[in-house]
């Protein structure tokens, strides 16, 4: 049995042989003083939606927390363990990251799930997507109910609704509500569009996306 996957080793040989050579002095700046990136990008774990690759991000560039739907839960010092709480104090607090950008998607399988939770089968015993997903039940529910709008309106409208919750949620952490008070933490939505690969930014005024300008 191969240790990992033919593809992954493929994948491995092809960086190894190309990027790596090219970027090696970087690699090795980046092992030797560590990593200062100036960006926290709060993404989907969906395949098909690396912020690295959204954003042709190299090594070093972002710092990356990916989950399902990318949600933020509020601030909750419970003693329980947080794993995204955890990533949060480390950006913020050690890494004194300048941005942090809440990305969400079309076709996002995690709201899909949180519109059709009252009817959805759990997958597992334990039904970890629909707790998780429950953080939005309200916003959810309220879309779900409208019969104004089809399914993938309706999926668009909650996407992007998701987006503004985690960033309220971020707020609900001291530390960052002091340093976007401040002005030394600034905030931002975003939402790509997985078919199109247009990429929507919230502006802060209105909460409207809106297509920023790429020149």
């Amino acid at each position: 049995m191969p240790l990992l996957p033919d593809h992954l080793i493929a994948g491995y040989r092809n960086f190894i042989t190309g990027r790596y050579v090219s970027e090696s002095d970087h690699y090795r700046s980046l092992a030797r003083e560590g990593q200062a990136p100036e960006t926290m990008i709060i993404a989907c774990c969906d395949s098909r939606t690396a912020p690295e690759t959204v954003f042709d991000a190299g090594p070093g560039e972002l710092f990356v927390l990916r989950n399902v739907a990318n949600l933020i839960p509020p601030y909750e010092p419970d003693g329980e363990y947080h794993s995204t709480s955890a990533a949060l104090e480390f950006a913020v607090q050690s890494l004194k990251v300048k941005n942090i950008v809440v990305m969400g998607h079309g076709r996002c399988g995690g709201i899909k799930a949180a519109l059709s939770h009252n009817s959805a089968v759990p997958l597992s015993p334990g039904d970890f997507i629909g707790k998780w997903m429950s953080l939005i039940s309200p916003a959810a529910d309220t879309v779900a109910a409208s019969t104004m709008m089809t399914t993938g309106e309706r999926a668009t409208a909650l996407e992007r609704i998701s987006i503004r919750y985690s960033i309220a949620n971020l707020r609900t952490f001291p530390c960052i509500k002091i340093l976007e008070d401040k002005g030394k933490l600034a905030l931002h939505g975003a939402w790509f569009d997985v078919s199109t690969g247009e990429l929507w930014a919230m502006n802060k005024a209105t909460g409207d996306f809106e297509r920023p300008e790429i020149g």
